[in-house]
């Protein structure tokens, strides 16, 4: 398995780039677009974290930049009916952070924003990603789970502000402090002291 690789950019083309090692082997590398986008200049040091996808026809290499980049490719490959080309385009869209928010808030239907993933593949991928992924280690789980509030709650309340107006990352610290420290809210209830609450920060 090559899971790490380290040299210079030599050239890009449409996902993918060329890494040349020290040795003087260059590897063909697939890459997530965020991960594409950030590229150095050709001739300048790059260092990939590397998954090698085996096929019948073909050995494939992906990149990223981060190791729990990597690992969460692996777990989307392990779920039936995602290739490693399905996984990239899943990571394109949605970093390890991304895809334990939506677990957290039972967005399913964020997934069909993907090429190919249509609203019955999207259910399939979101419910092996509920076992597969550490949701515990993103920050907003612990406010979550101590409020006690399913993810819906979460996420009704951001759409109503979205409608008014109201910006997603602005609200979405706001809201999940009120969660925490109101558990038995209802989404009317959440709602309306997010509204005060925004009100009173803009006066």
């Amino acid at each position: 398995m090559i899971a790490y690789l380290e040299g210079r950019l030599a050239e890009t083309w449409g996902n993918a780039c060329l890494i040349v090692t020290e040795g003087g082997v260059g590897y063909e590398v697939a890459l997530p677009a965020h991960t594409l986008a950030a590229l150095p200049d050709r001739g300048e040091p790059l260092a990939l974290y590397t998954s090698l996808a085996v096929r019948e026809d073909a050995l494939e290499l992906f990149g990223f930049a981060s190791f729990e980049e990597r690992q969460t490719f692996e777990v989307l490959v392990s779920i039936s009916k995602v290739g490693a080309r399905t996984a990239l385009a899943i990571l394109s869209i949605f970093r390890p952070d991304d895809l334990r928010r939506l677990v957290l808030e039972d967005d399913v239907l964020a997934l069909t924003r993907v090429s190919g993933i249509g609203k019955k593949t999207a259910q399939h991928v979101f419910l092996e990603l509920k076992y597969k992924l550490k949701v515990e280690d993103v920050p907003q789980a612990a406010v979550l789970a101590a409020s006690g509030r399913p993810g819906s709650v979460f996420r009704d309340v951001l759409d109503g502000l979205a409608n008014l107006g109201y910006a997603e990352e602005e609200c979405a610290p706001l809201v999940k402090k009120i969660l925490h420290e109101e558990p038995d809210l209802d989404v009317t209830g959440a709602l309306r002291a997010a509204l005060k609450a925004l009100a009173k920060g803009r006066s």
